[in-house]
């Protein structure tokens, strides 16, 4: 059996293994690992990044892809940051990789892949501004979309969004999120991938018992083949 956690339990779980275990940078980093793991990389890659530790992971995964000789290019969603995410931030732009401020009048239809690390999984409400823009604009690049952790757009434990990312992957890190049994969600999902990190989970608010009647496919990343122990 699978768990399926809601926002606050999966926020407290991921704060007991900061304060105790793992450190967040660390966690951050093997976020971005499980992501790059999940993906077959091709083409022109851009990663659109949010203010949060969400967009942190797509900073750390820049830095992945830049080690790997994968080019890429970081489109700012906003001009803010969480701790981490400037660490990572800062490494990225120290590697090279190319990083702008989206704005409303870009075209993202030259890209064969986006991925998405704009909004997480506390968000409620409508993207607004450049979210709303951004959110708009990979909807209709034709490229091939992954979300990280969840849908920008959707809410973590409802799963309702009035402007949600369609993707074709969704790379949830740590354990599957209530809200991808709610609402509307599977009309934005695709296939779904979980990646462990090494969260100490404190309770399970559910269980998924069955996947086969999933209406997406659902794949698994381990620990081990994230840190390569």
């Amino acid at each position: 059996m699978r768990p399926i956690v809601s926002v606050a339990t999966m926020r407290e779980s991921d704060a007991y293994t900061i304060a105790n275990l793992v450190p967040s940078k660390e966690l951050m980093y093997r976020a971005a690992m499980g992501v790059y793991q999940a993906v077959a990389w091709k083409g022109r890659v851009g990663i659109l990044t949010g203010s949060g530790n969400n967009g942190g992971d797509g900073y750390a995964l820049a830095c992945i892809l830049a080690d790997r000789g994968i080019p890429c290019q970081v489109l700012r969603v906003s001009e803010k940051f969480s701790e981490d995410g400037r660490y990572y931030y800062e490494k990225a732009a120290e590697k090279g990789v190319p990083i702008t401020l989206f704005a409303p009048e870009d075209s993202l239809e030259g890209f064969d892949l986006l991925v998405d690390c704009m909004l997480g999984t506390g968000f409620s409400g409508t993207p607004r501004g450049l979210f709303q823009q951004a959110i708009e604009a990979i909807n209709t690049s034709g490229a091939y979309v992954v979300s990280v952790d969840i849908n920008s757009g959707m809410n973590g434990d409802s799963g309702e969004g009035a402007l949600v990312v369609h993707a074709d992957l969704t790379v949830t890190i740590g354990f599957l999120k209530t809200g991808f049994f709610q609402g509307d969600s599977r009309r934005h999902i695709d296939a779904l991938t979980v990646v462990d990190i090494g969260i100490q989970l404190l309770r399970a608010d559910g269980y998924l018992e069955e996947t086969h009647g999933l209406p997406f496919p659902l794949n698994s990343i381990s620990l081990e083949e994230v840190t390569g122990d």
